[in-house]
């Protein structure tokens, strides 16, 4: 049986993982109404990948006999200043929850729940691909300087980023 704890701790990361895919949305949009197609192609994606976290965590959640929560989720804002404020943006996110999961991994420590804490590292090891993947991306976008045509150059190519992070 899941601890009421763990349970309540996983179930915030459901939302948080909820709110990912969400983020990654709004971001999708702005940059397919903004002419990165390649962009949003890339952000529609992990916006798919964050939404199987979720439903992975829900389905844990469940298996345990605890019961997962559906969050509630707000929309995003979505307005940005380039995608070099979209990426900061991601690995800020990422960086939230890389902590967040922590957090659940230490619960999961403190409690002796090592069937969760075992199940915890899959994220662990994800978030380290995660946040790794936003920040090469953002030393793309420095090297590219703004500069329209390496911008240009850069939206073709990111979708060669998802080939390699899958």
């Amino acid at each position: 049986m899941l601890h009421e704890q763990i349970q309540h701790a996983l179930n915030e990361q459901i939302t948080l993982e909820g709110q990912s895919s969400h983020a990654y949305l709004a971001m999708a949009v702005w940059a397919e109404t903004n002419g990165f197609d390649g962009t949003a192609s890339f952000l529609y994606t992990h916006a798919e990948e964050e939404r199987q976290h979720m439903l992975k965590l829900m389905r844990f959640v469940n298996e345990r006999g605890g019961v997962a929560c559906v969050p509630n989720l707000e929309a995003n804002d979505q307005k940005f200043n380039g995608l070099e404020h979209v990426f900061q943006l991601i690995l800020e996110h990422e960086t939230r929850v890389t902590a967040s999961i922590n957090g659940v991994v230490d619960q999961c420590l403190a409690l002796k729940d090592y069937t969760t804490h075992n199940f915890m590292q899959w994220y662990v090891a994800e978030q380290i691909e995660e946040e790794g993947l936003a920040r090469k991306i953002l030393d793309k976008l420095a090297l590219a300087g703004g500069d329209k045509g390496a911008l240009y150059l850069f939206d073709r190519d990111i979708a060669n980023l998802i080939d390699d992070h899958a």
